[in-house]
Protein backbone atom coordinates (compact mmCIF):
# COMPACT_ATOMS: atom_id res chain seq x y z
CA UNK A 1 0.00 0.00 0.00
CA UNK A 2 1.33 3.44 -0.93
CA UNK A 3 2.27 5.90 1.79
CA UNK A 4 -0.42 8.59 1.73
CA UNK A 5 1.10 10.72 4.52
CA UNK A 6 3.19 12.98 2.22
CA UNK A 7 0.12 13.66 0.08
CA UNK A 8 -1.97 14.52 3.13
CA UNK A 9 0.69 16.86 4.52
CA UNK A 10 1.07 18.64 1.17
CA UNK A 11 -2.71 19.06 0.88
CA UNK A 12 -3.01 20.37 4.44
CA UNK A 13 -0.19 22.86 3.85
CA UNK A 14 -1.76 24.16 0.64
CA UNK A 15 -5.21 24.35 2.22
CA UNK A 16 -4.03 26.20 5.31
CA UNK A 17 -2.06 28.71 3.22
CA UNK A 18 -5.32 30.06 1.89
CA UNK A 19 -7.31 29.99 5.11
CA UNK A 20 -4.96 31.28 7.82
CA UNK A 21 -5.50 34.92 6.78
CA UNK A 22 -9.26 34.41 6.88
CA UNK A 23 -9.15 32.84 10.34
CA UNK A 24 -6.81 35.47 11.80
CA UNK A 25 -8.89 38.30 10.38
CA UNK A 26 -12.01 36.67 11.84
CA UNK A 27 -10.40 36.44 15.29
CA UNK A 28 -9.48 40.13 15.10
CA UNK A 29 -12.97 40.97 13.85
CA UNK A 30 -14.61 39.18 16.78
CA UNK A 31 -12.52 40.99 19.38
CA UNK A 32 -13.62 44.26 20.91
CA UNK A 33 -10.03 45.11 21.82
CA UNK A 34 -6.60 44.80 20.17
CA UNK A 35 -4.89 41.43 20.59
CA UNK A 36 -1.27 40.35 20.58
CA UNK A 37 -0.02 37.13 19.01
CA UNK A 38 -0.19 34.92 22.08
CA UNK A 39 -3.80 35.99 22.75
CA UNK A 40 -4.72 35.21 19.15
CA UNK A 41 -3.07 31.78 19.39
CA UNK A 42 -4.94 31.05 22.63
CA UNK A 43 -8.28 31.97 21.04
CA UNK A 44 -7.55 29.61 18.17
CA UNK A 45 -6.68 26.85 20.64
CA UNK A 46 -9.98 27.41 22.48
CA UNK A 47 -11.89 26.79 19.26
CA UNK A 48 -9.90 23.62 18.69
CA UNK A 49 -8.58 25.09 15.45
CA UNK A 50 -5.64 22.97 14.25
CA UNK A 51 -4.89 25.38 11.40
CA UNK A 52 -1.57 26.57 12.75
CA UNK A 53 -0.66 23.28 14.36
CA UNK A 54 0.46 24.90 17.59
CA UNK A 55 2.99 27.03 15.72
CA UNK A 56 2.44 30.46 17.23
CA UNK A 57 5.38 31.81 15.20
CA UNK A 58 3.37 31.11 12.03
CA UNK A 59 0.93 33.84 13.08
CA UNK A 60 3.34 36.73 12.79
CA UNK A 61 4.13 36.72 9.07
CA UNK A 62 0.40 36.54 8.29
CA UNK A 63 -0.40 39.33 10.76
CA UNK A 64 2.32 41.48 9.16
CA UNK A 65 0.85 40.77 5.73
CA UNK A 66 -2.63 41.71 6.93
CA UNK A 67 -1.22 44.97 8.32
CA UNK A 68 0.73 45.72 5.14
CA UNK A 69 -2.48 45.22 3.13
CA UNK A 70 -4.35 47.67 5.36
CA UNK A 71 -6.66 44.96 6.73
CA UNK A 72 -5.27 45.20 10.25
CA UNK A 73 -3.36 47.84 12.15
CA UNK A 74 -0.86 47.36 14.91
CA UNK A 75 0.87 49.22 17.69
CA UNK A 76 3.54 48.28 20.20
CA UNK A 77 3.11 48.56 23.95
CA UNK A 78 5.73 47.91 26.64
CA UNK A 79 5.21 44.78 28.71
CA UNK A 80 5.99 44.41 32.41
CA UNK A 81 6.65 40.69 32.04
CA UNK A 82 8.92 40.69 29.00
CA UNK A 83 9.62 42.33 25.66
CA UNK A 84 7.19 44.86 24.17
CA UNK A 85 4.05 43.41 22.61
CA UNK A 86 2.61 44.22 19.22
CA UNK A 87 -1.19 44.48 19.34
CA UNK A 88 -3.38 44.02 16.27
CA UNK A 89 -6.85 45.33 15.47
CA UNK A 90 -8.97 44.88 12.35
CA UNK A 91 -9.48 48.01 10.24
CA UNK A 92 -12.74 49.10 8.59
CA UNK A 93 -11.32 47.84 5.27
CA UNK A 94 -10.44 44.58 7.01
CA UNK A 95 -14.05 44.22 8.18
CA UNK A 96 -15.30 44.65 4.61
CA UNK A 97 -12.74 42.20 3.24
CA UNK A 98 -13.56 39.72 6.01
CA UNK A 99 -17.23 39.76 4.99
CA UNK A 100 -16.28 39.06 1.35
CA UNK A 101 -13.75 36.36 2.27
CA UNK A 102 -16.28 34.69 4.56
CA UNK A 103 -18.88 34.66 1.78
CA UNK A 104 -16.33 33.23 -0.67
CA UNK A 105 -15.31 30.60 1.91
CA UNK A 106 -18.93 29.51 2.44
CA UNK A 107 -19.54 29.25 -1.30
CA UNK A 108 -16.35 27.26 -1.81
CA UNK A 109 -17.08 24.99 1.14
CA UNK A 110 -20.61 24.30 -0.13
CA UNK A 111 -19.32 23.52 -3.62
CA UNK A 112 -16.62 21.18 -2.37
CA UNK A 113 -19.00 19.48 0.07
CA UNK A 114 -21.50 18.99 -2.71
CA UNK A 115 -18.94 17.29 -4.90
CA UNK A 116 -17.55 15.18 -2.04
CA UNK A 117 -21.00 14.06 -0.93
CA UNK A 118 -21.86 13.13 -4.51
CA UNK A 119 -18.61 11.17 -4.74
CA UNK A 120 -19.23 9.30 -1.50
CA UNK A 121 -22.68 8.01 -2.49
Amino acid sequence: MADIEPHLKKFQKELSAGTVSLVLLAVLGQSSEPLYGYQIAKRLEQTGDPLLGGKQSALYPVLRNLSAAGLAESHVEPSISGPPRRYYRITPLGEQVLAEWAAAWRTTRQSVDSVLEGHLR
